[in-house]
This record gives C-alpha cells, sequence and structure tokens, in this order.
C-alpha cells in the first residue's frame, strides 16, 4: 500500500508541476500559485462540510498550518530557480527534499532493509539523472543554488508536516483544507507586495478565464499528491514513501515528451529506467 500510494503520488505531483510550469508562461507564478490553491481550498472546504471533519480539529491542524505557511515560500524559490536557471540544475537539486523526510524516518528509528537502502540510492540517482543535469559546466548563479535548496528544504518540510497532520481519513481532509488555506494567505499576501512594487497580477490581456480548468487541475492535483502521500506514509516507512514520491520529475519530463514532443535526451532516459527499477527493489524489499 505505500508503494501503490507513493507512485499515485508522484504521478500527481508531476502532472500538477507540468501543467503549473505551461500555465506560469502566460500567467504571474504568484497568480497561479493562488488562483489553483483557492480552487482547491474551496473544494477540500465543500468536503470537510460533507464529511463533518470539523469534529477533527485539534493540536494536529498545527501540523498542517505549518505547511502552509511553508509550501508557498517553497515553491516560489523553485519557480525563481527555473527562471534564473539552468532548469538541468535546477531540477535536479530540488529533488534533495527527500532528505528532509528521509531523515526523520531514521531519527524516528526506521532501519530500511538492505534491497531497500539500494533501491533508494538507485532510484535517487535516477531521479537526478531524469532531470537532465547538465555536466559541461553551465554559469549558475549563486542566487540559483540559493533558492532551489530553499525550495528543496521547503518541499522536504511539507512531506514531514503533512505526514503528522492527521491520522484519520476525514481529519486528513480538514489538515489538507488548513493548509490550502494557509496557502492562499501567504499567497495573497505576497501578490499584494508584488502589485504594490509594481508587479503584475495578470496578463496584459487580462486574467485568462480560458485556463480556470488548467488552475483548478494544478491546484486539485496538488492537494490530492498531499492527501495520497499522507497516506502512503502513515502505512509503511516515511523513508520508501519518501523516496517513492520524489520521482515526479520523471513524471514531468514524460510529459513533457508525450504533450509537447520534447525529445528526452540519453541521459533522462537512463534516469527514468534507474528510477523504475529503484522502484522495484523499493516495492520487493
Amino acid at each position: 500500500m505505500t508503494a501503490f500510494f507513493a507512485l499515485i503520488t508522484s504521478l500527481l505531483w508531476g502532472l500538477a508541476d507540468f501543467g503549473g510550469g505551461l500555465l506560469t508562461r502566460r500567467t504571474p507564478a504568484l497568480t497561479v500559485v493562488v488562483v489553483s490553491q483557492a480552487i482547491a481550498a474551496a473544494v477540500l472546504g465543500a468536503i470537510v462540510v460533507a464529511t463533518g471533519g470539523w469534529g477533527e480539529a485539534g493540536p494536529r491542524l498545527w501540523f498542517a498550518f505549518a505547511a502552509g505557511l511553508v509550501g508557498p515560500i517553497a515553491l516560489l524559490s523553485f519557480y525563481k530557480a527555473l527562471a534564473l536557471g539552468p532548469m538541468g540544475v535546477v531540477s535536479p537539486l530540488a529533488t534533495l527534499s527527500v532528505a528532509v523526510p528521509v531523515s526523520v524516518g531514521l531519527v524516528l528509528g526506521e532501519r530500511p532493509g538492505l534491497l531497500q537502502v539500494a533501491g533508494i540510492a538507485v532510484a535517487v540517482t535516477g531521479v537526478v539523472l531524469a532531470g537532465g543535469p547538465q555536466l559541461r559546466g553551465a554559469p549558475v548563479q549563486r542566487q540559483t543554488i540559493l533558492l532551489t535548496l530553499i525550495a528543496a528544504l521547503g518541499f522536504g518540510t511539507v512531506f514531514a508536516l503533512i505526514t503528522e497532520a492527521s491520522t484519520t481519513v476525514t481529519g486528513l481532509f480538514l489538515a489538507l483544507f488548513v493548509q490550502r488555506l494557509t496557502n492562499v494567505a501567504v499567497g495573497g499576501a505576497a501578490l499584494a507586495v508584488s502589485v504594490r512594487r509594481g508587479g503584475r497580477a495578470v496578463p496584459e490581456g487580462g486574467f485568462p478565464w480560458a485556463s480556470l480548468p488548467a488552475l483548478a487541475f494544478v491546484g486539485l492535483a496538488d492537494v490530492a499528491a498531499n492527501g495520497t502521500y499522507a497516506v502512503a506514509a502513515q502505512h509503511g516507512p516515511v523513508t520508501v514513501a519518501a523516496v517513492l514520491a520524489s520521482l515526479y520529475p520523471v513524471v514531468t519530463a514524460l510529459a513533457a515528451r508525450g504533450f509537447l514532443a520534447e525529445r528526452l535526451r540519453a541521459i533522462q532516459a537512463a534516469g527514468a529506467g534507474l528510477a523504475l527499477l529503484g522502484t522495484l527493489l523499493l516495492a520487493t524489499g
């Protein structure tokens, strides 16, 4: 069950990143974050009311609140790093996020078996290579490295926090709702500051209403991924769940290949193969 839900997580996050990347080509990144998360919050609010999730309110919601504070910072740092480039360095480096939940699992006493350790090493190597690392000394600004490391730390922290935010399904809905409301508040405040400093909230042609379905997909896929990751981590070793969930760059690369006809470099294809091998080792270990 852990492997299944963690792989679903990587699929959803990979597709959400792909959709978000396309949307930010036409719409400011902050607007994409705020609108997509607001749609997800509205849907989650309806689910919480329908399932009676308010009865699950308790101290654990502070973990969801903290995840909501960290998430937008990590996402915006990641987008900014991608804008500065090169993407072939930023994307693989961001996969260091897996170090946070894996470290938490080890501190809590998890001890993966030899086959699982091999699977973790192979899968992480595959994810890094699938991101298409540039090996020929592409110039990288220090700011790019710093922003990417901030994003990786933030993503990994959200991984760890959301696992602790609930212990039941209805409680998980409430925790994700709180997280999304916090995301919208933080992202909205950042957007307001950006506009006040002369930035744009919408493209020159006005708000892209035709993009609402895509924005909804990005927000809902992201929140669903958080949910499936929490389930995966609660039903098995966090070390395994975190590594399998971090395969999302492979999904993003394959989506770009399928929808945008982007050709995978040989190193990316090799990385995807290693990621699959690592997945099999983890699932069988």
